[in-house]
């Protein structure tokens, strides 16, 4: 926790995620108060204004929380950033991958960089872009081995491959003094291969040695032979000024095997209109390779997410596969 978020005797800490879930309860409560530290809780839901009013109450300096929160507070506009610039010395994020315009946002208009961190129930947080540490900060990445930890990314013959090849994020026990698990008790599980524990998580080594998440394995999408990762596609949506939220996943297609559909909330100041999902086919066709843009668009009032607000795409993804097996007994297009 002290090298993650810089957690400093004079910094009044704030984490805004459930400590029910892994990011709160290693780096909202037992990090904190393993160092002595006090720490912040508050009982209600998470909004614009009662974020506003506990960091100003209580003077907070070093906060954490999630994308999902932090793309909530940027829906505020200048009127938040005014409330609270100045403020805050740190800003953290976990749970699932910082869009880097979330990033942008927070250093022009709170002078703050948010760094992001990951990790798992199973083992904490073992990438991170450390705020206590030295090492360069690589806008996109989930950031840097964790002090403690040699973290490997294996080919599906769990082979160790090099900078910019995709594969599955894993620990190698041996020689990882701080990974602590062992399994599940009572139960067999398929995360340990030899010496390594497999994440389920897909990711690719930066030149810089950073690691940058492409996707929970099942969120990968296959479309006409090649691989698409989400995070890259929902980042470069949300960059469009109408976009609020975005979700992307792979709807079964008999010619690509998977089409790039997304789900996408949209700016109170903006219609649902086929005009605007051409928009924004075009703006990701011009941001990524030909086959990433999102082919299918699907305006929706609302994303699914679990409690500590991470985005639950195989809800999205189900339903879709639903629709194609439907259509199929019927004889029709999905």
């Amino acid at each position: 926790t002290r090298d993650a978020v810089d957690l400093r005797p004079e910094d009044a800490f704030w984490n805004v995620a459930d400590p029910g879930w892994a990011y709160g309860i290693y780096f909202g409560v037992t990090g904190p108060m393993s160092m002595g530290h006090p720490i912040t809780f508050y009982d209600g839901p998470f909004t614009l204004e009662s974020t506003c009013r506990v960091i100003n109450k209580y003077g907070i300096t070093n906060l954490t929380g999630s994308p999902t929160a932090y793309r909530l507070l940027i829906a505020g506009g200048d009127e938040f950033a005014r409330s609270i610039k100045g403020k805050l010395r740190i800003v953290s994020s976990a749970g699932e991958p910082l869009n880097p315009e979330v990033i942008r946002w927070f250093a022009d208009n709170l002078g703050v960089v948010i760094h992001d961190h990951y990790g798992q129930t199973e083992l904490g947080m073992v990438l991170c872009n450390h705020h206590g540490l030295e090492h360069p900060i690589h806008m996109g990445a989930a950031g840097f081995a964790s002090p403690g930890h040699r973290i490997v990314v294996l080919d599906d013959e769990y082979k160790e491959l090099g900078v910019g090849q995709p594969g599955i994020l894993a620990i190698d026990r041996t020689q990882s003094p701080m990974c602590w698990f062992g399994g599940y008790e009572g139960a067999p599980t398929k995360a340990f291969v030899g010496n390594y524990y497999l994440s389920g998580d897909t990711v690719e080594w930066n030149p810089d040695g950073s690691i940058s998440f492409v996707g929970r394995s099942d969120d990968v999408i296959t479309t006409s032979g090649y691989r698409v990762g989400p995070f890259d596609v929902e980042s470069a949506l949300i960059e469009h000024p109408a976009v609020v939220e975005a979700a992307v996943v792979g709807k079964p297609d008999p010619e690509r095997t998977e089409l790039v559909k997304a789900f996408v909330v949209l700016s109170a100041q903006f219609r649902p209109e086929p005009a605007l999902a051409e928009e924004l086919r075009q703006h990701v066709r011009k941001r990524l390779a030909a086959h990433s843009y999102p082919r299918e668009i699907e305006f929706v009032s609302e994303l699914p997410k679990t409690p500590s607000g991470k985005l639950q795409r195989f809800i999205l993804r189900n339903q879709e596969i639903a629709k194609a097996q439907e259509a199929a007994a019927k004889n029709l297009p999905a």
